[in-house]
């Protein structure tokens, strides 16, 4: 399976060599757009898509920007690409970042005892509409490891508690860093991450809460959720940060429910939106749709 997938991967790697990305945020003013546009035009790009947004445009608000566009012999020109364009970071004081698309991103998946978040991240994987390079799973439980090794992809059991929480981390960032990983997914991985962990990878944790945030925030959102009557429970993948469920809100949806649905019924329901939410946050990232801004995303 993992040959099939690598497969795939080289495919997509080969068709988009000539595609790249272009993420930009600043105070929004005029000009912007012609710049870029009028930057990209010379340097042979042909804009495949384009999008834009503006906090306040009729108040100098904040803007921002993803272009996806093709060069031909794209590999060649990269450094001159990136240098050219310092002189627009520089006039309209931009954070400006290049991607590249066949720089397929190296994803570790964070997994405790259930499993459900994991196995839709791995079907889309398998289907090739998840289009990253996972090179681990990391659990601190086993149950998780027939679900991942036939694929080919390598299972770490790392038992984890908070009484050997430093221990544990820094054998998960030393994994990490030796497979260079660029985004690491939280698939109902119910331990909390230290500050070190945390600021380690910056806004490159993505996690789902079982709970449409901000409400029932913390352990056992269904239960409490029950107890207070709700008719619409949801679930929410956000950024993690030091501030417990509270980083920066990537995907959210519902589900309808009722007085006939007892806590483990919601739970149930709950996972399927879960699923789904996380599936789509992680896909966007890998995709570089997505602008943090304060606790905030801009997601395009």
């Amino acid at each position: 399976m993992r040959t099939y997938t690598k497969e795939k991967l080289e495919l997509f790697k080969k068709v988009n060599k000539n595609r790249a990305r272009l993420l930009i945020n600043c105070a929004d003013q005029p000009g912007i757009v012609a710049a870029v546009s009028k930057f990209l035009f010379e340097h042979d790009a042909n804009i495949l898509e384009s999008s834009q947004y503006s906090t306040n445009p009729q108040a100098s608000g904040e803007f921002f920007m993803r272009i996806e566009f093709e060069i031909e012999n794209l590999q060649e020109n990269i450094k001159k690409l990136e240098e050219d364009f310092k002189e627009i970071e520089n006039k309209f004081q931009m954070e400006a970042t290049f991607k590249y698309v066949d720089n397929v991103k190296k994803m570790a998946i964070f997994v405790s005892k259930e499993p459900h978040c994991l196995l839709e991240l791995l079907w889309e994987w398998q289907s090739g509409d998840l289009m990253a390079d996972i090179k681990l799973v990391v659990s601190n439980h086993e149950v998780a490891r027939e679900l991942v090794e036939p694929l080919g992809i390598p299972f770490h059991y790392i038992p984890a508690n908070k009484d050997i929480r430093k221990q544990v981390e820094e054998q998960q960032i030393k994994l990490l860093k030796e497979h260079e990983i660029d985004l690491i997914v939280l698939a109902r991985y119910m331990q909390i991450l230290t500050p070190e962990f945390v600021e380690e990878f910056k806004n490159q944790i993505i996690n789902i809460h079982h709970s449409f945030l901000p409400a029932f925030i913390g352990a056992r959102p269904y239960e409490r959720a029950y107890e207070r009557g709700v008719k619409l429970i949801g679930a929410t993948s956000h950024y993690v940060t030091n501030a417990l469920d509270e980083g920066p809100i990537i995907e959210q949806d519902i589900s309808r429910v009722d007085h006939r649905d007892n806590a483990e019924a919601m739970k149930k329901i709950g996972q399927t939106v879960e699923r789904s939410v996380l599936a789509r946050a992680v896909k966007w990232h890998l995709e570089d749709r997505i602008i943090v801004y304060g606790n905030k995303t801009i997601v395009f």
